[in-house]
């Protein structure tokens, strides 16, 4: 099978593989597909299985690669391996609360990830975090990072996988900042008033805002760029 073809397979069970997923877990030796005489990769029941594995592994048990690894490294060498835990760790103040949280919570500033989470859950390198960070598109808050990070960071590396590069995305950034100072202007008389709920109706008036926003860019973009196939 192709990359591709294993993509396909997959992605019904976990809508987030990429082929940049799938060659980073490769880099960090957790699998290892045979090479055709070309150099294109060929994955084989076993790698399909074994990627299942890791992928099970850190979306329900929360497992870091390196556990990961030695997991798969036990196995390799026929020992007996720890079986995983079929209980979800809960979620505490003094931890960061998971990848899965952090995915379903977008905007929620109580999400926090380490650097480690952020690499894994998104299936990037330091090299490409590190441009990330450069072009202010992520940002870390003292040793955290939001969970925006995440999805900034998973969309930038299926992004790269079209050509895109991190500068590229510089004017997206731009646009985000300049739609956050509009809202911000249009929710300011709110959070001037007295009451005691200013604050927090000036929030989801702003959330609100932001929604009808994405939804008018999405369909602008979609009018761009049909109008500019057509031609």
């Amino acid at each position: 099978m192709t990359i591709g073809d294993v993509i396909g397979l997959l992605r019904p069970e976990f809508p987030d593989i990429t082929i940049s997923k799938i060659r980073f877990l490769e880099s960090e030796g957790l699998i290892e597909p045979q090479r055709s005489p070309s150099g294109y990769r060929k994955f084989g029941g076993a790698d399909v299985e074994r990627l299942r594995f890791v992928l099970t592994a850190q979306r329900d048990h929360y497992m870091p690669l390196r556990a990961i690894r030695q997991h798969l490294e036990a196995r390799d060498r026929g020992e007996p391996a720890p079986p995983l835990g079929a209980r979800r760790p809960e979620p505490d103040h003094g931890r960061p609360r998971t990848l899965v949280a952090a995915d379903a919570t977008a905007g929620n500033a109580a999400v926090r990830l380490t650097r480690r989470q952020l690499l894994d859950g998104a299936g990037i390198d330091e090299e490409l975090l590190a441009r990330l960070e450069e072009y202010g598109l992520v940002r870390r808050r003292g040793a955290w990072y939001e969970a925006e990070s995440l999805t900034v960071a998973r969309a930038a590396a299926a992004l790269g996988e079209y050509g895109f590069e991190v500068r590229h995305l510089r004017a997206l950034k731009a646009a985000a900042d300049r739609q956050a100072g509009l809202i911000e202007q249009t929710v300011a008389p709110q959070l001037r008033r007295r009451s005691p709920d200013a604050h927090e109706q000036a929030a989801e008036t702003a959330r609100e805002i932001a929604a009808l926003s994405v939804k008018l860019h999405a369909a602008l973009l979609s009018a761009s760029l049909r109008e500019s196939l057509d031609h």
